[in-house]
């Protein structure tokens, strides 16, 4: 009887292998590859792609000359609930300050990670921070001992020097934070794809940004007006923590789309994990698509035709009537979970602070792009002239009328320009057909 049972057992153990994959017999299996799970990122919402009339929806006619109406289809995505916030943009300037501090003044090689035992040195003898490190002992502290305390001399240097001195006070110098990258600008290796003159550093965007805001941005949009309160507070006081970050230009928005990219990568990297697409700033038509939040011929995020609901309520942050800016709740911005979410969750997609988008501004746009996932990209060039500077604004602002918070309405503004009215979410691709498609 054990024999049977032995036998059976054998039997069974060939019958399961034979109906496996295949293993190592010689057939078409596939790269092994580790799973991944689609994961909603923290602090973004999921859009379900789809289709929908791009433009506008009024019946303004100027307006209908340089942007008709045009079905289009967008892929689903990842996109932050709200305006990056000043505290989660000071996450990046401080990212980029204690990498300079590490990096040029304080040389110190606790600060960097250290290689495992039997690991081989970077052939490039390249060094990397050890960032749990830093959090543990932070380079800028009141804190004696360990970390900035004993770094203060060294240090010296990051803090503005001579007449530029207040009071003798230790002032971070903020021109001395800049961000260094490089990507590669796809769109341009794809149009000279068939250029056998062509390398591939012709295609590798590489830019330096200052990352601080531009907090003068208070007091050089506005004439004769008393905001220095604004520009001394506003990115720095905790009140205005949870307020969008203004005083933006496209170019740093951008860098810090990249830097977002880098950081979360080097969380998977640590932890052996799969990347998800790279972060950026939306494209107009996923600005609208998202703005629009499923409904379908509508003037307004919430829906429409008015900017106040049932009982008289304003629905978003902007200027009111002939410039009752406080009737809305806010004189300036207002924290970037103000007002109700539309039906896609997203808050403040009209109103609060108008938002860079991807996109370049031409004004026929919407006649020669796709009809799938539709955008015009255009990496100007310090030299191009100030035309081809111009990207997409989408949303309007606290200072704007009612005519901006449209869904439909588009407008620009320079690359290289901050306003105090400008800010910007991201955007990541959602890597497969659907968030609910479990296969």
């Amino acid at each position: 009887m054990k024999q049977l049972y032995f036998l059976l057992g054998v039997l069974a153990v060939g019958v399961l292998s034979g109906c496996g994959k295949g293993g190592d017999r010689g057939e078409l299996t596939g790269v092994p590859q580790r799973s991944f799970r689609a994961e909603v990122p923290y602090g973004m919402v999921y859009i379900p792609g789809g289709s929908f009339l791009m433009g506008q929806t009024d019946q303004d006619i100027t307006f209908s000359q340089i942007a008709q109406t045009k079905q289009v289809t967008v892929a689903p995505f990842f996109m932050d609930q709200t305006e990056i916030s000043n505290s989660q943009y000071r996450q990046f300037v401080n990212w980029v300050r204690d990498s300079i501090a590490i990096t040029n003044y304080i040389s110190d090689d606790k600060y960097y990670m250290k290689a495992g035992k039997g690991a081989t040195p970077s052939p490039s003898g390249k060094k990397y921070i050890n960032w749990d490190y830093v959090k543990k002992y932070p380079v800028m502290s009141n804190r004696k001992g360990k970390g900035a305390a004993a770094n203060a001399s060294k240090l010296q240097g990051m803090y503005y020097q001579g007449d530029d001195r207040v009071f003798d006070r230790d002032e971070l110098d903020v021109r001395l934070l800049k961000y260094n990258f490089a990507l590669m600008v796809l769109r341009n290796a794809s149009d000279y794809k068939n250029d056998k003159t062509k390398k591939r550093s012709d295609f590798i965007l590489r830019d330096t940004v200052p990352v601080y805001p531009d907090t003068l941005v208070w007091l050089s949009d506005f004439s004769y007006a008393a905001n220095e309160p604004m520009t001394e507070a506003y990115f720095s006081h905790p009140a205005f923590r949870n307020y969008p970050v203004v005083g933006v230009t496209w170019r740093q928005a951008r860098a810090f789309t990249v830097w977002r990219t880098r950081y979360n990568e080097a969380y998977k990297d640590s932890r052996k994990l799969p990347h998800r697409a790279r972060y950026e700033l939306p494209t107009e038509s996923q600005f609208e698509y998202a703005s629009r939040g499923g409904r379908i011929g509508t003037d307004y995020p919430w829906g429409g035709p008015y900017a106040k609901n049932a009982k008289g309520c304003l629905l978003a942050n902007f200027k009111p009537g002939r410039g009752n800016y406080t009737d809305d709740g806010g004189a300036y911005t207002v924290n970037v979970k103000s007002y109700f979410p539309n039906d896609y969750g997203l808050y403040n997609m009209a109103g609060n602070v108008a938002e860079w988008t991807m996109s370049a501004f031409d004004e026929s746009a919407s006649t020669f792009v796709h009809d799938l996932a539709p955008t015009f990209n255009y990496e100007a060039k310090a030299s191009d002239p100030e035309v081809l500077k111009r990207k997409v604004v989408r949303g309007g602002s606290w200072k704007d009328i009612g005519y901006f918070l449209q869904n439909s309405t588009r407008t620009y503004e320079y690359q290289d320009t901050a306003k105090s009215y400008i800010g910007f979410r991201c955007v990541t691709s959602f890597l497969g057909r659907d968030l609910r498609d479990k296969r």
